[in-house]
């Protein structure tokens, strides 16, 4: 029997980038195009599935774990595979995009872990797309450096031993790569990151002492939990690699995902590092499957909801049982707070939140963090220094105190808040403040002195949305007002306006600023909701 002939290669249609035929080999190629080729179907199946079962949650308003996976979690037999040493204290975790810079900052942060994000922290231009693979492969090899041309300020990397591990982020299954076509179709951008990054750096990270370790976000179930798995056991097998050396930690940020943990973690057990609680894309979530379920599932302001509301405490305790019971890491929340060069009382009372906030994780059971800036990583790593002291982790602690029922999860309404007007128009500020970015090919922005990502856009249009088809009532200037579009639009207009004040006529002409006020306001108002903001917004991206 004659072997298959090899898969022709996945075609590039874009401009030239330096150095990019170090990422874009013919073998790199042929790999992302045999995962196409491979995986994508089923990756079509999972979406067609993901509206099946929002399409009921709008007929039930209700959320249950699975019967037919009943077996999987009363079985106590089964565990995750051991940590690699290099993931098994991840006590603080910073995340960001792969910048040249950020790479370098975040290395060299302290942190044990960093999350290279190639989703919600960037801007997924090809220039983006690319020049990430580059940087992580210079990383590897030590031939990276980055000098400030503005600041004149020069970065370079610490010895080895002091650099924080790796954990790349791919982007989520709704997201196709339009520049990577095979048979004429764009390839799922996850594919195209996993592919280029897995392919050029496996065993590159095995001879470091460590491997390929991913964060796999947006996932909705345990069968595109399963998706990944058999992506992983056909790579390892491709480059030849022993089977177990990936390791995945799962991102629970969608309320469907909250309920089928453990059978997530079943799927990945041989290639399973842990679960993480995501939390701004967590309450986007909930209010995308429960946007029509009347008043009771009406999310007040963002900031209003905190990680000690009920219904947040139900899921952090339940992830941190689940993890700790299937011998996985439980990894906390992110701290978005960016420190002020200007206003050390800003610092001061915001380094306090976030002590307070870490401390809690901590002393739930969490085996690690996340923060977005290097000055938060020693708040963090005092915070769990206190509860681990010497130990890797505190998986031993199995919180077997904590029991969830399935409502639990999704009581909204046993939170003591409601939307106000000022939160309106935050979700319109922030909106059209971070969209503008992104358009402009930034993910991560700094934007009121918190580091905001694409979960941050979403949920501020997807409130925006819920608030006016609830008919939500706001008091404002001592008057009764109700979330209508037409008060939307007026929100909007006069945050453009001082945004123009703001910034300068000359600035304001140069950015992207009218576009994102559209965008903000379609994705906002349009009575079809939307799935994800980044599918319109990638079409007007440019690069």
């Amino acid at each position: 029997m004659s072997a298959p002939a090899p898969s022709p290669l996945a075609t590039v249609d874009a401009e030239p980038l330096p150095r990019q035929e170090e990422v874009l080999t013919d073998a790199a190629l042929a790999f992302v195009a045999e995962l196409h080729r491979r995986f994508t179907p089923r990756r079509d199946e999972l979406l067609v599935r993901r509206a099946e079962r929002r399409a009921e949650i709008a007929r039930t308003s209700t959320l249950d774990f699975l019967p037919e996976t009943a077996g999987i979690r009363a079985d106590e037999s089964w565990k995750v595979a051991p940590a690699p040493a290099a993931l098994d204290d991840r006590r603080v975790e910073i995340t960001g995009p792969t910048d040249r810079k950020m790479t370098i900052n975040a290395l060299n942060s302290g942190a044990r872990v960093w999350l290279a994000d190639f989703e919600d922290a960037s801007a997924p231009t090809w220039e983006n797309v690319l020049l990430g693979q580059l940087n992580l492969i210079d990383a590897y090899e030590r031939r990276i450096d980055f000098t400030d041309a503005r600041t004149g300020k020069s970065y370079a990397l610490r010895p080895a031993g002091e650099l924080a591990t790796v954990v790349m982020r791919p982007r989520g299954w709704h997201l196709d790569e339009r520049h990577v076509r095979v048979d004429g179709r764009p390839v799922p951008g996850g594919l195209v990151d996993f592919g280029l990054y897995f392919f050029h750096n496996a065993k590159r990270l095995i001879e470091l002492g460590k491997g390929p370790y991913f964060y796999l976000p947006k996932t909705e179930s345990h069968l595109e939990a399963r998706l990944w798995n058999e992506i992983f056991v056909f790579a390892q097998d491709y480059v030849g690699i022993p089977q177990g050396t990936v390791r995945a930690t799962v991102l629970i940020e969608t309320i469907t995902a909250a309920y089928e943990m453990e059978e997530i973690l079943y799927e990945l057990r041989d290639h399973a590092a842990g679960l993480n609680a995501g939390r701004w894309d967590y309450l986007f979530s909930i209010v995308k499957n429960f946007r029509d379920g009347g008043s009771k599932f009406v999310l007040p302001d963002r900031n209003a909801v905190t990680m000690t509301a009920p219904f947040m405490r139900a899921y952090t305790e339940l992830l941190v049982r689940t993890c700790h019971k299937r011998g996985a890491h439980a990894i906390g929340g992110m701290a978005a707070f960016i420190p002020s060069r200007k206003d050390p009382e800003v610092n001061k009372v915001a380094f306090e939140k976030v002590k307070a906030d870490k401390d809690r994780e901590a002393g739930d059971g969490f085996d690690g963090s996340w923060v977005a800036h290097p000055d938060l990583v020693p708040i963090a790593m005092a915070s769990f220094d206190a509860v681990l002291g010497d130990k890797p982790n505190q998986k031993d602690r199995l919180r077997e105190d904590v029991s969830v029922a399935p409502g639990d999860l999704i009581a909204i309404d046993s939170l003591d808040a409601r939307p106000t007007y000022e939160g309106l128009r935050n979700a319109v500020q922030v909106g059209i403040r971070y969209i503008e970015a992104w358009l402009r090919g930034l993910g991560a922005v700094a934007i009121f002195n918190l580091m905001e990502d694409a979960a941050t856009a979403e949920i501020s249009r997807s409130q925006i949305w819920q608030w006016i088809n609830a008919g939500v009532t706001f008091e404002h200037d001592g008057e009764t007002v109700r979330a209508t579009p037409e008060l939307a639009r007026e929100v909007a207009a006069r945050e453009l306006a001082a945004i123009r004040e703001e910034i300068g006529e000359e600035a304001f002409a140069a950015g992207r600023w009218q576009q994102a006020h559209d965008l903000l306001l379609r994705v906002s108002l349009d009575a079809d909701y939307a799935d994800f903001l980044t599918l319109p917004a990638y079409e007007q991206l440019v690069g």
